[in-house]
């Protein structure tokens, strides 16, 4: 029998993890020693396996109890599952070898690879490498805990459980319930993030391209989306009129998730053109308070409200990514543009 601990450390987890998984009935010790210890036996140890696995393939953990309760679950269908898995990842690698080798000889003959080539080279390696690989580094890896920490995955996997089941419960996001729930995801946004609005613009991106991946389902996605907004309106009532709120939700059901890539192409071309002075910058800036003035209109005491409204309450700061950085770049941009 293993205690929490050596469980933990042998299976590469978090004593918290595994607390969770106790907290919700996932996986239960076997026994407890007598001095109240958990302990873990074989079987223990096979459902973990299979818990992992299950979560690899990106099945959110209350689904997980579900299926290892079904036929499905058994383990020889599941080590079939991750056999089959790994077979198509070694197919997926030979693949990418392949291509790799192919544009190592062109150029160890001195010759130069087309465009398609390198394009196809682009496509496999990127389709190869973990999803949050694609967005960032190594290093900014190591400060996303959503990334390295069980524990906090697996607080996210709750969350989103959480989500679906205001969802199947019929709560509508205007719900107390649901903005409540609302808050609580931006404040753990906040929080895994940093407060780091590059982080968290990178990781809405990535949200919103990958969201099987990622385990965030586009309809889960959409409840919290709407959700978040309605919460931040009873903060927006509090300094503009009730027209432009009622503009406001117009825009977040029409246009709302234009936001999200706009702020993404600001902020690459931030760092191609950290002065605002090109082309682009100008072409992003008019893009951006064209779809700001869609939003809050064009009378200059709501914008200003709008702007005092971001300026005195955190919350409405919460979530989008956007820095003072950015704003400082945009206005630069406009400005170049006259």
């Amino acid at each position: 029998m293993l205690k929490i601990g050596e469980l933990a450390a042998l299976a590469n987890l978090t004593v918290r993890t595994l607390h969770h998984y106790d907290s919700i009935g996932l996986l239960q010790p076997s026994a407890r020693s007598d001095a109240g210890y958990r302990l873990y036996g074989r079987d223990d140890v096979a459902r973990l396996q299979q818990i992992q696995a299950l979560r690899s393939f990106g099945m959110g953990l209350a689904d997980i109890g579900l299926y290892l309760d079904s036929p499905e679950g058994s383990p020889l269908a599941l080590i079939d599952r991750q056999l089959a898995a790994l077979d198509q990842q070694i197919h997926d690698a030979v693949r990418v070898r392949g291509q790799l080798l192919r544009v190592r000889g062109q150029l160890a003959s001195g010759a130069v690879p087309d465009l398609s080539t390198w394009l196809t080279t682009l496509e496999q390696t990127m389709d190869l490498m973990n999803v949050y690989e694609k967005y960032f580094t190594p290093e900014e890896l190591q400060k996303l805990p959503i990334y390295r920490d069980d524990a906090v995955k697996a607080h996210w996997a709750a969350m989103v459980e959480q989500a679906a089941g205001l969802m199947q419960s019929q709560a509508p996001p205007e719900a107390e319930a649901a903005k409540v729930f609302a808050l609580r995801w931006l404040q753990a946004f906040e929080r895994e993030t940093g407060g780091d609005p590059d982080l968290a613009a990178r990781l809405n991106v990535m949200a919103a391209r990958e969201q099987e991946a990622v385990g965030l389902p586009a309809s889960v996605m959409g409840y919290v989306f709407q959700a978040i907004a309605e919460l931040k309106y009873d903060t927006w009532s509090k300094h503009l009129r009730p027209y432009v709120i009622a503009r406001m939700r117009r825009h977040h059901a029409t246009r709302g998730m234009e936001w999200t890539g706009l702020i993404e192409q600001v902020r690459a071309a931030m760092q191609a053109d950290p002065e605002a002075t090109g082309a682009q910058a100008s072409t992003l800036a008019r893009q951006w308070m064209e779809l700001f003035h869609d939003m809050v209109g064009t009378d200059t005491r709501d914008i200003d409200a709008f702007r005092g409204a971001i300026a005195s309450e955190p919350l409405l700061r919460m979530g989008p990514g956007i820095s003072d950085g950015m704003l400082a770049w945009l206005r630069r941009a406009l400005a170049a543009s006259r």
